[in-house]
């Protein structure tokens, strides 16, 4: 575990608990004065990487709490495809499962000293996370909002009669296979089925994971490439969308 101070913002490494298994978060929180809601960061299918306490770390200047989420256990950073594609599919096989991690991450959160401002938790989550982040709001979790940015709507499901009040944030590139024009679709008509205060934002010229480093040099820029100014356009959107919430 660390404990970290840099400029106006503390942060520290945290266990936390899903049944038997230890999972290792990161929270941080401006050292002054803490607006706003909270928000769960539920990161990539690489885990709680450098990129994605650098995000957390982005917000809590802006005096937000945040709480990177574990995906997977015990700080576990998969390497590639090949070691977080059975995670995820594991996962998806076992969405009540699925839930009950994304869950144990909201309760540490607003278990924290750090939130204790608020007990208003926003979800945001990049690709399974943003798959998270939606599913876990689909069924009825109760959440300030959510933000998927390029989420694998492959896993989402369609039936949106649980959720409740909360608003939804998607950023999508139109050329995603895991967001195509189908799976568009039928997200939105789901949410639109039950009330829910929706935006979907699908950026041109853009596939899978534009926002990871992960992306840069990929092997196949066809389906995953990091595109810069659709990573602008998606983190401007969520700051809009995180001000809405507080209004």
């Amino acid at each position: 575990m660390t404990d970290e101070s840099a400029g106006d913002v503390t942060a520290r490494d945290i266990e936390y608990w899903h049944d038997t298994t230890r999972l290792l978060g990161h929270v941080c929180a401006p050292t002054g004065e803490r607006t706003g809601a909270a928000v769960l960061l539920l990161p990539d299918a690489y885990g709680v990487t450098r990129h994605a306490v650098g995000l957390a770390h982005r917000l809590a200047a802006r005096g937000r709490t945040v709480l990177v989420a574990d995906p997977w256990g015990d700080g576990r950073l998969p390497a590639d495809q090949a070691e977080f594609g059975p995670l995820i599919g594991a996962m998806a096989a076992d969405r009540p499962h699925w839930m009950r991690r994304v869950r144990a991450a909201h309760e540490a959160l607003l278990a924290r000293p750090e939130a204790d401002h608020t007990d208003r938790v926003v979800l945001l989550g990049y690709c399974f996370g943003g798959s998270s982040a939606l599913e876990y709001t689909r069924t009825g979790h109760e959440v300030a909002g959510a933000v998927g940015v390029h989420p694998g709507l492959d896993t989402v499901a369609d039936d949106w009669s649980a959720a409740g009040p909360a608003p939804v944030l998607a950023c999508v590139g139109d050329g995603d296979p895991l967001g195509s024009a189908a799976m568009r679709t039928a997200l939105t008509a789901g949410m639109a089925a039950a009330g829910v205060d929706w935006q979907l934002h699908v950026y041109g010229g853009t596939v899978h994971a534009f926002t990871s480093p992960h992306a840069k040099d990929s092997p196949r820029p066809h389906v995953v490439a990091y595109n810069a100014r659709s990573t602008e356009r998606s983190w401007d959107a969520t700051l809009r969308f995180l001000a809405e919430i507080d209004a």
